[in-house]
């Protein structure tokens, strides 16, 4: 079942990444100068691929990465690193999602960003998460600051702690 949902993570995973180089890409071909026909082609292709294939990979991805995290038992520091790097990925998605919407809404009057920046931040946590999950490495516990391990002194805001 583990090797299952090990699978679908990674085409899920593969399938967003896929996405998240190739969209920047394709949005960066829109031309204000477009005639009508070409322009709603792109803007159809790029609304088509952020909605209906890349967006649902990234739930996919995410969704199962973390039913992996709980049934592997993987509560261990390089994968707190690897999961705020999943949520840097992220920002880069919500960023594409933006600028496939001003796209979308503002033919002629909205100059598409360079995707360079786009694709280095993106290119450059990928990498590094592959880094992480290939190599497994030691990271030492202080790399959380001290407060966020100790009790503040504040009550919980639930009565009762849950009990397994």
């Amino acid at each position: 079942m583990i090797a299952a949902l090990k699978f679908l993570h990674i085409a899920a995973l593969s399938i967003w990444c896929a996405g998240l180089v190739g969209l920047p890409l394709l949005l960066a071909r829109h031309d204000p100068s477009d005639d009508q026909h070409r322009y709603s082609r792109r803007r159809i292709a790029t609304h088509v691929a952020y909605v209906g294939v890349v967006t649902p990979a990234a739930v996919i991805a995410i969704g199962l990465g973390t039913a992996l995290i709980f049934l592997r038992d993987v509560f261990v520091p390089w994968m707190f690193v690897k999961l705020a790097l999943v949520g840097l990925l992220v920002l880069a998605h919500a960023w594409l999602g933006h600028l496939t919407l001003q796209v979308g809404e503002r033919q002629g009057a909205y100059a598409v960003p360079h995707p360079a920046p786009l694709l280095l931040i993106s290119g450059l946590t990928m990498l590094v998460i592959l880094i992480l999950v290939l190599g497994k490495p030691f990271v030492d516990d202080r790399i959380v600051p001290a407060w966020m391990l100790a009790p503040q002194g504040q009550r919980l805001p639930v009565d009762e702690v849950p009990r397994w």
